[in-house]
């Protein structure tokens, strides 16, 4: 263990001054992205009412939508992605950093942070180098076991690197590194303690409920593999199907529940994930890194299909962070089919047993103190002296 981390397990909230500090939260872009920063948010200001925290990113719709939601402030910078874009887009991408930094350093001017923590996302980007120019204190957060390009890039430039996964160090000096686990969101974290709080599942109790999830948008590849799936389960009453379809495929999932009598919501995205976690058996759902850590503080049982065109596969070896220790099931995208799926979900509904122990895995590699140790380490840099 590190310097960093031995420090930050060692200490407590009464440990720690309660001077109130101003945060700059650079990056979002995905759910993957915004919701651990959304999750160290909550803590700052569990921690000392009178801190400041401002979000600072693009602004895409979700951001906006959920940021309002959640209470916290947004401010927009000029930024656009760099990998996998062609080199026109590439070229054009690059051309707009100097504005996005310029942009950044009149919102930390303005904003006066202790620290700037980058959390990923080519948004990211401008607002850490605008720190570092201006003289700013600098973090950041890795969610991934495989490091994103910016936070790659960005590394050199950071005092602390907070990181989800041991393995996940390699490319960083790992003097700055500490170990802290991803943050999920504080109702989630309620559940490990509290998971009656999930509230009564509005289906018959006796009904076997699926959740499935394909990140903040949906995943089409696997909306149409449930479509397929619905028409091969065996005892069609059975099942309750819980499905964050993405705004594209709402319709065409409706019409399938319907057309194949088996009980379902379909919604484009659910505000209330913690109710959703609580009150499922079995959840089916893409491999991003935030993902991953909400079903492991839920401590729920999981069926990983990975996005095989996510950056550097690093949805698979996020997955198999938890399949290797039986905390979890893979199921990959190229052995994806309705009837296969419909297999195993009718496998864990006839074998509680089974779900059980693998949920009881998945909830021992959980994190709920992810949040914590960020902000103890925010602190802890925030009090150095320059």
């Amino acid at each position: 263990m590190n310097q960093h981390a031995a420090k930050s397990q060692n200490n407590n909230a009464a440990a720690i001054p309660g001077d109130a500090l101003g945060i700059i939260i650079a990056g979002g872009g995905t759910g993957g992205h915004l919701f651990p920063g959304i999750a160290i948010a909550q803590e700052f200001m569990a921690r000392n009412p009178r801190n400041r925290v401002l979000f600072v990113s693009t602004g895409n719709p979700m951001e906006r939508s959920v940021l309002a939601k959640a209470g916290f402030s947004l401010k927009t910078i000029a930024a656009e992605g760099i990998k996998g874009r062609g080199i026109f887009n590439q070229v054009q991408s690059m051309l707009k950093i100097p504005w996005g930094i310029a942009g950044s350093v009149r919102v930390i001017r303005a904003y006066r942070p202790d620290v700037v923590l980058g959390v990923g996302s080519y948004s990211s980007g401008p607002v850490v180098m605008g720190a570092w120019l201006m003289g700013i204190k600098i973090a950041l957060h890795e969610q991934n076991i495989l490091p994103g390009m910016t936070n790659r890039m960005l590394s050199r430039f950071a005092r602390r690197i907070f990181v989800s996964f041991k393995n996940a160090c390699a490319p960083f000096n790992q003097a700055k590194v500490c170990v802290s686990g991803n943050p999920v969101r504080k109702e989630i974290r309620a559940l490990r303690a509290h998971p009656e709080a999930a509230g009564s599942a509005p289906q018959p109790k006796e009904q076997f409920r699926v959740l499935i999830i394909g990140g903040s948008q949906g995943a089409h590849r696997i909306n149409l593999a449930v479509m397929e799936a619905l028409g091969h389960l065996k005892d069609k009453d059975r099942f309750y199907f819980v499905h964050q379809t993405g705004i594209q495929d709402e319709a065409a999932l409706k019409q399938a529940y319907q057309e194949a009598g088996v009980a379902g919501l379909a919604a484009p995205f659910f505000d209330d994930m913690a109710h959703q976690y609580g009150a499922a058996d079995l959840v089916v759902c893409r491999a991003g890194a935030t993902t991953v850590a909400e079903i492991s503080v839920a401590a729920k049982g999981v069926i990983f299909i990975p996005f095989p065109y996510a950056a550097d596969n690093h949805q698979e070896f996020n997955a198999r962070a938890l399949s290797e220790t039986g905390a979890a099931e893979i199921m990959l995208e190229k052995d994806l089919d309705g009837r296969a799926l419909a297999r195993r979900i009718e496998y864990y509904a006839a074998n509680p047993e089974a779900l059980r122990r693998m949920s009881q895995k998945a909830g021992a590699l959980g994190r709920p103190d992810a949040a914590r140790v960020i902000v103890d380490g925010c602190y802890e840099l925030a009090l150095e002296r320059n």
